[in-house]
C-alpha cells in the first residue's frame, strides 16, 4: 500500500472517530437530568464534603494547639499554610493523572490519601508533625476537587448545568460547617484530636463508593474507548424517557488529540488561563485567610473565650451556605461573569470599613466578616463550575487543576500574611489588604467570557 493511500485510510478513521464521538456526546446532551445522575453526584460529592471537612478541620482545632503547644501566630500560619503547599502539588499531580488514568480513579486515590493522613493527623504531638501530616495530606485535599468537579461537568448537560453543579459543590461549604460544628461542639469537650478521628473510617468508605462509580463517558470519547462510552450512556439514557432532541455538532480537529499542559498558554486559551488564575488567587486569597485564621484572631486578638470564638466562625461558614442557595437558583439567569463580578465588589466594600474606620470593635468584626465571606465564598464555589468549562475534555482535568494552584498559593499565603501584617501593621491593615485584594478580582472577572447554557463543546474547541 503506498503511504499515500495509509494516510489517507488514517485520516478517514480519525474523521470516523470524530462523528461517532460527536454521536455519543449529542446523546449525552439529549437526556434531561434524572435519577442516574443523582448517584455520582452524592457520593462524589460526599468525598468534597469530606475534601472540606478535612481542610477546615485544622482551624477549629488551631485555638486549642496555640495554648497546648505554645504556638505563636507566625507559626500558626505556617501551620495552616503547610495544607495548601500539599494541595498545590496535589492539584498538579492529580489533574495530570485525571487525564491519564481516568477522573474516577484519581479522585478515589486523592481521596484514600485523606483518610488515611487524617489518622496521623490525630496522634501527633508537635508543630513540626503536624506541619508534616497537613502537608502530606494535602496532597489529596488538593487533588480531589479539580478532578470531582472536571467530573460533575462532564456528566452535565448544557442547559441547566450551573444549577445540576452548584447543588453538588453545595456539598463542599456544608463539609466547611459541619466541621465547624464539631469544632464548636466537641473540641471544647473531647480535644482537637476528635476531629481527625472522626475523619478516618468515612473517608475509606467514601474512597470505597467512589471507586465504583462509572467514567466520564467524555473522558472515555476522547480515549476512543467508544463501547465503553457507549454502555455508560445507555444506562443514562434508561433512566428516563425523556429526550431533549440535540443536534450533533461536528467535533474540531484538535478535539481528540493528546493533553497537554502547554495548551494553557495556546493563542485560544491563553487569556481565559490568565484572567482565571488571577480570580482563583483573589477569592481564594480572601476567603480562606479570614476563613482558616478568624477562630485564632477571635480567641487571641479579642478575648473571646474559646466556645464563642468557634461559635462565630460557625456563623461565618452558616452564612456562606445561605447566600449559596440563592446563586444555585440564579447562577444560569444572571451568567457566571456578573455573579463574580458583583461578589467581589461587594465583598470588598464590606471590608474595607474594618481597614479604615478601625476594627476595634468585635462586634463590627464579625458582622462585616460574616457578611463578606459569606458573598466572596460563593465565588470560589462558582469557580469550580466555571473553570472546567473554559477547557475541552483533553485539558479539562488539566486546566482546573493549574487554576486550584493558584488558590493554593494563595491561600497558603494568606495566613502567614496575616500573621506577620497583623504583627507590624496591626489588625486594620489585613481587612484593608484583603479589600484591595477583592478590587483586583472584580477587575479581572469583568474579562470573563460567559459560559451559561452553552454545550461544553461549543464553549472549548
Amino acid at each position: 500500500m503506498s503511504a499515500g493511500g495509509g494516510a489517507a485510510q488514517t485520516a478517514g478513521a480519525v474523521a470516523d472517530d470524530a462523528v461517532r464521538a460527536a454521536e455519543l456526546i449529542a446523546r449525552i446532551e439529549s437526556v434531561p437530568f434524572s435519577r442516574w445522575h443523582i448517584r455520582p453526584r452524592v457520593i462524589m460529592g460526599s468525598a468534597t464534603f469530606f475534601d472540606a471537612f478535612t481542610a477546615l478541620s485544622l482551624a477549629s482545632a488551631t485555638p486549642v494547639l496555640v495554648q497546648l503547644w505554645g504556638l505563636t501566630l507566625t507559626q500558626v500560619g505556617y501551620l495552616l499554610a503547610a495544607s495548601y503547599i500539599g494541595q498545590f502539588a496535589g492539584a498538579l499531580i492529580f489533574g495530570w493523572l485525571g487525564e491519564r488514568i481516568g477522573r474516577v480513579m484519581s479522585a478515589t486515590y486523592a481521596t484514600l490519601i485523606m483518610a488515611v493522613v487524617s489518622l496521623a493527623c490525630a496522634f501527633t504531638g508537635n508543630f513540626t508533625e503536624m506541619f508534616i501530616c497537613r502537608l502530606i495530606q494535602g496532597i489529596g485535599v488538593g487533588g480531589e476537587m479539580p478532578v470531582a468537579a472536571t467530573y460533575i461537568n462532564e456528566l452535565s448537560r448544557a442547559h441547566g448545568r450551573g444549577r445540576f453543579f452548584m447543588l453538588y459543590e453545595l456539598i463542599f461549604p456544608i463539609g466547611f460547617l459541619a466541621a465547624a460544628v464539631a469544632g464548636a461542639q466537641l473540641v471544647p469537650v473531647y480535644g482537637w484530636n476528635v476531629l481527625f478521628l472522626m475523619g478516618t473510617v468515612p473517608g475509606l468508605l467514601i474512597t470505597f463508593l467512589v471507586s465504583r462509580l462509572p467514567e466520564s463517558p467524555r473522558w472515555l470519547i476522547r480515549k476512543g474507548r467508544f463501547a465503553e462510552a457507549e454502555a455508560i450512556i445507555r444506562s443514562l439514557e434508561a433512566s428516563t424517557p425523556e429526550r431533549t432532541p440535540v443536534q450533533a455538532h461536528a467535533l474540531s480537529a484538535t478535539a481528540m488529540q493528546k493533553s497537554r499542559w502547554s495548551e494553557l498558554f495556546s493563542p485560544v486559551y491563553r487569556h481565559r488561563t490568565l484572567i482565571v488564575w488571577v480570580i482563583w488567587a483573589t477569592a481564594y486569597g480572601v476567603t480562606n485567610g479570614l476563613n482558616n485564621f478568624m477562630p485564632t484572631l477571635y480567641n487571641r486578638v479579642y478575648h473571646l473565650p474559646l466556645q464563642a470564638s468557634l461559635n462565630f466562625a460557625l456563623l461565618t461558614n452558616a452564612t456562606q451556605i445561605l447566600v449559596l442557595l440563592v446563586c444555585v437558583f440564579v447562577i444560569d439567569r444572571v451568567g457566571r461573569k456578573a455573579w463574580m463580578t458583583a461578589g467581589f465588589i461587594l465583598g470588598g466594600l464590606l471590608l474595607a470599613p474594618l481597614g479604615l474606620f478601625g476594627a476595634d470593635d468585635v462586634n463590627r468584626v464579625i458582622l462585616f466578616v460574616t457578611l463578606s465571606y459569606g458573598v466572596m465564598s460563593t465565588i470560589n464555589t462558582v469557580l469550580y463550575l466555571y473553570t472546567p468549562e473554559i477547557y475541552p475534555t483533553r485539558m479539562r482535568a488539566i486546566g482546573t487543576a493549574a487554576g486550584t494552584c493558584w488558590l493554593r498559593l494563595a491561600s497558603a499565603a494568606g495566613p502567614t500574611v496575616v500573621g506577620l501584617t497583623m504583627v507590624s501593621h496591626g489588625i486594620e491593615s489585613v481587612f484593608l489588604m484583603f479589600a484591595g485584594v477583592a478590587i483586583v478580582g472584580a477587575v479581572a472577572a469583568t474579562q470573563m467570557i460567559e459560559t451559561r447554557n452553552r454545550r461544553l463543546e461549543d464553549i472549548a474547541p
